[in-house]
């Protein structure tokens, strides 16, 4: 068992990133980012978006969103938001504790003539018209539902020069496992792909960045030799300070 809102804030203050910035990215509202995070979520419409923004968000900061959804039914499905998914979902009809009953006993009893009158009219008509059966309308084919678009992500290829540059690779988060770690010797070039990345430089200025297609500026390559690089689909900046 642990605390689901202060667990996404501290993911998302490690990262350096802002309710704005994520609103964009996941669609999701800020004051429901917020609402998650302080676990206020009875500000949410209904338990089953909870459920949906819970995972969202936290894949996005590149969390387990499963293992956050489990948390939230153990601890929330059987309680408080028991009774408001209940009315959210319950339809309402007209009418009802108003003599709704027989009005709607009348409606189905005047449907019913109705489609038996006009059975009886398109019998008729076909005895009349011949033996030909009437032609069947054509089947319904709903249109085809459209493609999701991906979302877009950082393609980098990472080259040394000169004597060449140690880099350390992690993807999703700064705290996540790396999934490269080594000198790029004069010539040598890996390359890495992900939403977000975040790079361990030593050396910077003797590192080569092309992102989606694009030579990069190593961001102040001559003011240091070590430094934090985060990279999305939209450029490299420098990590913001721990």
């Amino acid at each position: 068992m642990f605390e689901i809102g202060n667990s996404l804030r501290e993911a998302r203050l490690r990262q350096g990133l802002d309710f704005p910035e994520i609103e964009q990215a996941t669609k999701i509202r800020g004051k429901y980012l917020r609402a998650l995070e302080e676990e206020q979520f009875e500000v949410l419409p209904a338990q089953t978006y909870v459920k949906g923004f819970l995972r969202s968000y936290a894949d996005y900061l590149g969390l387990d969103g499963q293992l956050y959804v489990d948390e939230f039914n153990s601890r929330y499905v059987r309680g408080e938001f028991e009774d408001e998914e209940e009315h959210a979902y319950r339809p309402r009809i007209a009418g009802a504790g108003r003599g709704g009953g027989t009005f709607q006993g009348k409606a189905v009893l005047l449907t019913v003539a109705v489609i038996a009158g006009v059975t009886v009219f398109f019998f008729a008509a076909w005895k009349l018209g011949g033996n030909d059966p009437p032609e069947a309308l054509p089947p319904f084919n709903p249109p085809p539902a459209k493609p999701k678009q991906p979302k877009p992500k950082a393609r980098l290829v990472a080259s040394g020069v000169a004597g060449g540059s140690y880099i350390v690779v992690r993807r999703g988060s700064r705290t996540s496992k790396p999934i490269y770690s080594g000198t790029l010797e004069n010539g040598k070039k890996q390359r890495f792909e992900g939403r977000r990345l975040w790079i361990y430089v030593y050396a910077p200025a003797n590192l080569r960045l092309r992102l989606n297609g694009r030579a990069r500026a190593v961001p102040g390559a001559g003011t240091g030799a070590r430094r934090w690089l985060v990279v999305k689909p939209s450029g490299v900046s420098l990590a913001p300070a721990i």
